[in-house]
């Protein structure tokens, strides 16, 4: 196994909503050889800013699904690319199936007439299925069918391999038996814990995680995308937390 160190960085690790005063979610993994983002949600480039985060430096953008929290920070970053920091720099995004669909109309959405200005910079836009795996420069991106709606629907957990490390993601999801498939073996595993007992449909809580604990097989649980109600009972909660800046290495 390589000797070298990944680090995850929680650019925001907050809900829909902003509870505890959160930024929306987005992760940032960086290494000898990669540097990406895994999410990118509306109060992202904030959170970015706020952290000195290099955005030229970036190679690519995986999205777990298209809502707001998870994806409407795409704008944000591409004009910023463009008129800011001068990006020169490819970048790749990666998201489910309708991808270039969706980033047109998150696009016209943010700032109308923009989708049809081309950045100063190469773009590519590629598309990822439930159940496959897509080689992105060193980095293996895999996706799996996470439950967030109707079944099927564009919404993924996923899991990155890179350097000799191993890092999944359950996306937002209800408890799916592919969140198992993603979190095996991996280094770390972030998962939502929306809740902490009550279930509802399309989310995680704890509960159903501690229920199904056995099965992610991870060598580290970190627990992200937390309500009022989660956030009220961190100092009784046995678990890593994410936070808003805080750093993970994973050696």
């Amino acid at each position: 196994m390589s000797s070298e160190t990944l680090t995850l960085q929680f650019i925001g690790c907050g809900d829909a909503f902003g509870s505890g005063g959160r930024f929306n979610t987005c992760f940032h993994l960086t290494g000898e050889r990669t540097n990406l983002l895994i999410d990118c949600g509306a109060s992202s480039l904030i959170a970015m800013k706020q952290l000195g985060t290099d955005r030229n430096a970036i190679d690519a953008i995986v999205i777990t699904h298209f809502h707001a929290d998870h994806f409407g920070g795409i704008p944000f970053f591409m004009l910023d690319a463009q008129f800011f920091s001068k990006r020169t720099r490819p970048l790749t995004i990666v998201g489910p199936p309708g991808l270039p669909q969706w980033y047109e109309r998150v696009m016209e959405t943010g700032f109308p007439g923009s989708s049809a200005t081309p950045p100063k910079f190469d773009l590519l836009l590629k598309e990822i299925a439930a159940g496959t795996t897509l080689e992105l420069g060193e980095a293996r991106i895999s996706a799996f069918q996470a439950l967030h709606g109707p079944p099927g629907g564009p919404y993924h957990a996923v899991r990155i391999e890179a350097e000799g490390r191993s890092v999944g993601y359950t996306g937002d999801s209800e408890w799916t038996p592919a969140l198992a498939e993603a979190a095996r073996g991996t280094d770390l595993f972030i998962a939502e814990a929306y809740f902490r007992d009550k279930h509802i449909q399309t989310h995680l809580s704890l509960s159903s995680i501690e229920q199904h604990l056995a099965e992610l097989d991870t060598a580290r649980l970190v627990l992200t995308h937390m309500s009022d109600d989660m956030l009220r009972q961190l100092d009784t909660i046995a678990y890593d937390v994410a936070e808003d800046g805080k750093l993970f290495a994973i050696p």
